[in-house]
């Protein structure tokens, strides 16, 4: 190789282009580099100021099945959950100012309701056509444990109210039959009443 002394004008000229060509090179990889990093910094600094707005979120499982969705129903907001089938499980939403918890059986029938009425929490079970047959509620005066028939009709309740333990069984046209509980002066008492709901026999 040609030392620095034996190159002519030429080769040292070839030879300070080639230089200057590697390091516009350089210069322009360099630039590159630093405006991704802006840029970056820049859509990260943006992502945490800015409010993402949809009508609708989707989310899919790798065979493109639905699987959750965050959207508006008749303009309430809901969550919604479904299964391997595709079919609602669960949900949860808005509906006139009133939260609600459904879960789905796989025929798509609401069978149990979390709610939350003017600060009065509700569970209710249904059966597999829909129907309430259970609900614990806690209402102003104390918790209420409800048993309904298959028309959805009460039959049974149990609950407490101001201190005071009661049962009551109805007939299918809702009218209380029996009675039985713990009063103000502590002692149990029975009550049986007729179809009309008036009182017929009590002890003690």
């Amino acid at each position: 190789m040609a030392s620095i002394s034996q190159m002519t004008t030429e080769e040292r000229l070839e030879n300070l282009e080639k230089g200057l060509a590697r390091a516009k090179r350089f210069n322009r990889i360099l630039l590159a580099i630093v405006l991704l990093v802006i840029v970056v910094i820049s859509a990260g600094m943006g992502m945490r100021e800015k409010t993402i707005e949809a009508n609708a979120f989707v989310l899919v499982d790798p065979n493109g099945k639905l699987r959750a969705s965050l959207g508006l129903t008749e303009n309430r907001p809901r969550l919604a959950f479904f299964g391997d089938n595709g079919k609602l499980r669960a949900a949860l939403g808005i509906a006139e100012n009133v939260p609600l918890l459904n879960l789905f059986d796989e025929n798509g029938k609401s069978r149990a309701t979390l709610s939350l009425l003017k600060d009065n929490p509700m569970l209710t079970l249904a059966d597999e056509n829909g129907k309430p047959r259970a609900s614990l509620s806690v209402i102003e005066n104390g918790p209420l444990l409800t048993f309904s028939d298959e028309n959805g009709k009460p039959r049974a309740g149990l609950g407490i109210f101001q201190n005071k333990s009661r049962l009551d069984l109805s007939d299918e046209n809702g009218k209380t039959r029996a009675a039985l509980g713990i009063f103000e002066n502590r002692m149990p008492l029975l009550m049986l009443f007729d179809e009309n709901g008036k009182l017929r026999w009590s002890a003690p």
